[in-house]
């Protein structure tokens, strides 16, 4: 494995750059972020439609989670990948691609999440900001979402691990994410796929096992914050 790394270590992190477009792991980790920053709003819209108290705002929400959880992502990246450019007349890049059905799907799980952590707030919380006044926009700005996101930033960073894995379908449609350099360097050696895609594996091992650490540490942090550990 390690002459494997040391001939190809490069295309393994950066793909073909500064030769050919930024790829592998390098790639991975920017998708995966934009996904998780264009996601993030949009989850929290849904989560406040869900809980929110007008009808037909947590019908449409419920539907639309409910909707993008019933199918398989690689699913919605061949509709937005086949079908979308039918319908608006403009091809559709790859990475735009997976990365709007990253948003997608990422958003009905995300907006979970955050409605969870909104739904276990205790009801006092609430019912405080009421007897101060405070309408619905502050009242949920200002008193319910700063601590439902603090509550759930170990579950937002398990999300990012879930991007980060599902950043792998870009290979079904010439991605040059870390999985297609895999590839890449499995059609050139040919004879030593164990080996190449033992380092892929390594990689998604170590950037995924890191992030779930970090979130263990959170949690525990946020856990002796709010007083449920003691010290």
């Amino acid at each position: 494995m390690w002459d494997v790394v040391s001939q190809y270590g490069m295309v393994f992190l950066v793909g073909n750059y500064p030769h050919g477009p930024l790829g592998g792991l390098a790639m991975t980790v920017t998708l995966s972020v934009c996904g998780l920053v264009a996601t993030f709003p949009l989850a929290v819209a849904v989560a406040l439609c869900r809980t929110g108290g007008i009808p037909w705002l947590r019908a449409g929400a419920r539907a639309f989670v409910m909707g993008v959880r019933t199918m398989p992502l690689l699913l919605v990246v061949f509709w937005i990948y086949y079908f979308l450019p039918t319908v608006i007349g403009v091809p559709i890049s790859a990475f735009a691609t997976i990365l709007l059905a990253i948003v997608v799907y990422q958003t009905a799980y995300l907006s979970e999440v955050i409605r969870a952590a909104i739904e276990a707030l205790p009801k006092g919380q609430l019912e405080a900001a009421r007897s101060l006044g405070l309408k619905y926009v502050p009242t949920t700005f200002r008193v319910i979402l700063p601590q439902a996101l603090y509550n759930c930033v170990p579950g937002m960073i398990n999300q990012f691990i879930t991007i980060i894995k599902e950043t792998s379908l870009g290979y079904t449609i010439a991605l040059q994410e870390v999985t297609y350099a895999g590839n890449e360097v499995n059609s050139i050696l040919l004879i030593r796929p164990l080996e190449v895609f033992g380092v892929v594996a390594v990689l998604y091992f170590t950037l995924c096992f890191t992030l779930s650490r970090l979130s263990r540490g959170v949690e525990t942090r946020i856990s002796r914050t709010r007083g449920l550990v003691g010290e």
